[in-house]
């Protein structure tokens, strides 16, 4: 694998999702990486995360600020600053931020995916609020992401 050199500044703009409370920065697309990964850092405000879902590529979050409920194939489980937290592909998951605060994340994805094009794409299905099932999956049948249900809830608790 070769890594080509990219600076990714702190001054870069976010794409921004509203409904579900979500700045995102690509901090390394797919070119860096020849495809292999891509590298994100996300911003997720108080009690919003994304709706359940699963996906091909594999995830590898690091939490950088905050505390997140996780659930991953059915388990749901806290992560804070410093926790790393691996999903493999074709994993249902899902995750909230739990904290009154705005919480933060780095997110690396293998094999990559064209963040800035999903994400972006993801906001515009998304800009008159989070749509039903059906039409987040005709969106998501364009990218290979299966919608499973609703963002989990900061009052949801975990299993373990």
């Amino acid at each position: 694998m070769t890594v080509s050199f990219v600076h990714s500044r702190a001054a870069e703009l976010p794409i921004k999702i509203p409904a579900i409370g979500l700045d995102l920065f690509v901090r390394l697309p797919p070119a860096v990486s020849g495809g292999e990964f891509c590298f994100i850092e996300t911003i997720n405000a108080p009690a919003k995360g994304p709706p359940q879902h699963r996906h091909r590529e594999a995830e590898i979050f690091r939490v950088i600020e905050g505390r997140y409920l996780y659930q991953v194939d059915g388990r749901r489980f806290f992560a804070e600053a410093g926790d790393v937290v691996s999903i493999p592909g074709g994993v249902a998951h899902g995750f909230v931020n739990v904290t009154d605060a705005p919480a933060r994340q780095y997110i690396l994805l293998a094999p990559a995916l064209d963040a800035a094009a999903f994400f972006t794409e993801l906001a515009e299905t998304m800009r008159d609020g989070l749509p039903d099932q059906v039409a987040l999956n005709a969106f998501g049948s364009k990218w290979g992401v299966e919608f499973l249900g609703p963002p989990l809830s900061p009052h949801d608790q975990p299993t373990n």
